[in-house]
């Protein structure tokens, strides 16, 4: 469970990082428009910190870390998220400096879907620890 306290802990102060850093990065810049970069910040702290820290009360309310694929499903989220973030922040950045890639919503959508699949799969082992006398479906 420390784990998922490092998680959120690395996850709050790269979010306040981001935020900090959209505004620096704008204001040097002199950019005035819209970017994805600005949604990074809220990203980071709502998906990675309070998500992880909502995961550390279930897991001390209901053993989640127990289960056998929890070990995955921690690498699946991380990896959703990071794929996110570094697809929004390199977009943000590019249209900061008046460019943009056309496949990059592509990537952050990837992200974005494997992130849904880690939510599923949170809700999974939930409802197997709520209901452990169903076991046909738990690890």
């Amino acid at each position: 469970m420390k784990k998922l306290y490092y998680t959120a802990f690395f996850y709050a102060i790269l979010g306040l990082l981001s935020g900090l850093f959209y505004r620096e990065i704008t204001k040097q810049n002199h950019f005035t428009g819209n970017t994805v970069l600005a949604d990074v910040h809220t990203h980071l702290l709502v998906l990675g910190f309070m998500f992880f820290l909502i995961t550390l009360i279930l897991c001390k309310q209901f053993g989640l870390h127990e289960i056998k694929s929890f070990g995955a499903w921690y690498l699946v989220y991380n990896l959703g998220l990071l794929i996110t973030i570094g697809a929004m922040a390199t977009r943000g950045m590019l249209q900061i400096n008046g460019g943009d890639i056309s496949f990059l919503p592509d990537i952050a959508g990837l992200g974005h879907g494997i992130l849904s699949i880690g939510f599923v799969w949170l809700l999974v082992m939930l409802g197997q620890k709520m209901n452990p006398e169903k076991t046909a479906y738990q690890d």
